[in-house]
């Protein structure tokens, strides 16, 4: 599994419990949507999928997920702050049809207004009422619906309306 196939959809906190239970802190509910047996975690740098056994929400945008294999707290314990991954084939069977903000990291920006590559999506900040697309450079751009005029899944790009002055 490369990075290139996955976008990241939370990170793991503590283990819940004694019998292997850990906490997701959910970034999109994508593996809710659509139906996903494992997820991918990514450990040591390598990416290695985790079959789940069962899960359930907490809050909108915490889990509690209990993975096949983990059957201790101290083995539950060995996972935190793992961050978690979903493949982007898999996400396109959600039928939804609509793209999450967290799928569109890795994704290139474009101008609309000049046509030209702005950067890559390092990071969607969320913390806050107005979203902000975070490139690697360090540039924040809006995220505002009004401002996307193109997403282009194929070529992982996205088309912004970017007002004058912001780059």
């Amino acid at each position: 599994m490369i990075k290139e196939e996955v976008y990241k959809i939370g990170k793991l906190g503590k283990a819940h419990g004694i019998k292997g239970e850990v906490t997701m802190h959910v970034d999109d509910d994508v593996f809710d949507r659509v139906d996903a047996e494992y997820l991918i975690l990514e450990l040591d740098g390598i990416m290695v999928p985790f079959f789940m056994e069962e899960y359930r929400f907490k809050t909108d945008e915490t889990a509690l997920i209990k993975f096949d294999g983990i059957d201790t707290r101290e083995r539950a314990r060995e996972l935190t702050d793992a961050d978690v991954f979903f493949t982007r084939s898999m996400a396109q069977e959600d039928e939804s049809d609509e793209l999450s903000y967290a799928q569109l990291v890795g994704y290139t920006v474009i101008n609309a207004n000049d046509g030209k590559e702005a950067g890559e999506i390092a990071y969607i900040d969320e913390q806050t009422i107005n979203i902000m697309f975070e490139l690697k450079d360090g540039t924040l751009i809006p995220a505002s619906e009004e401002l996307i005029t193109d997403i282009d899944t194929e070529k992982k790009t996205i088309t912004l309306n970017i007002p004058e002055g912001l780059l």
